[in-house]
């Protein structure tokens, strides 16, 4: 099966902007950020996470407890779906206990990804609240996981894929729509 791009769904400033306009966002909450956390999931939306850390981090004077996770283990289809898998540890170098953490992530899918962090996060302790940011939410939800906060909104159907590269994974930062039909 080929994949094709079919089209550049966002460049590199709007990718910037939208991760801009989500740490504004989680910035202005009600539980502000004396008690806040930020959990990126590997590997994409662990640099995009580290970015809403850092632009907080920037803009409030605070620092900004940030850390990772990694869900390949976490997962239920693991043994299943997932080719040879890259496992990296999850660090969480803050105690979770009482605080608001905001999961961020590239791509909203199924949300099985979200389920499996969530699970991750639940063995460092007992966080206040979780909420999710995620730079493009695609649709198809299998389970019922909704983000909080969402850079863009593009339902794909079931042959397309949508692929966030971020610069310091991938060189540049764009979001790709392709096409497995081929």
């Amino acid at each position: 099966m080929n994949k094709v791009v079919k089209e550049q769904l966002w460049d590199a400033g709007k990718v910037q902007a939208a991760t801009l306009a989500m740490a504004e966002a989680i910035t202005a909450r009600p539980s502000g950020i004396a008690s806040l956390g930020i959990i990126g999931i590997r590997t994409r939306g662990e640099f995009l996470g580290r970015r809403i850390a850092d632009h907080i981090a920037d803009t409030s004077g605070a620092p900004v407890h940030f850390g990772t996770v990694d869900v390949t283990f976490h997962r239920d289809d693991f043994r299943t779906h997932l080719p040879t898998p890259e496992v990296g540890p999850s660090n969480i170098p803050f105690g979770v206990d009482d605080l608001h953490l905001i999961l961020v992530d590239d791509v909203l899918y199924t949300g099985r990804t979200v389920r499996a962090a969530i699970n991750n996060i639940m063995d460092f302790g007992r966080p206040a609240s979780i909420e999710l940011a995620v730079l493009v939410d695609r649709g198809g939800r299998e389970l019922p996981i909704r983000a909080n906060y969402v850079g863009l909104d593009h339902p794909a159907a079931d042959n397309e894929h949508i692929h966030v590269h971020v610069a310091e994974v991938d060189g540049i930062d764009e979001v790709l729509l392709l096409d497995y039909s081929s």
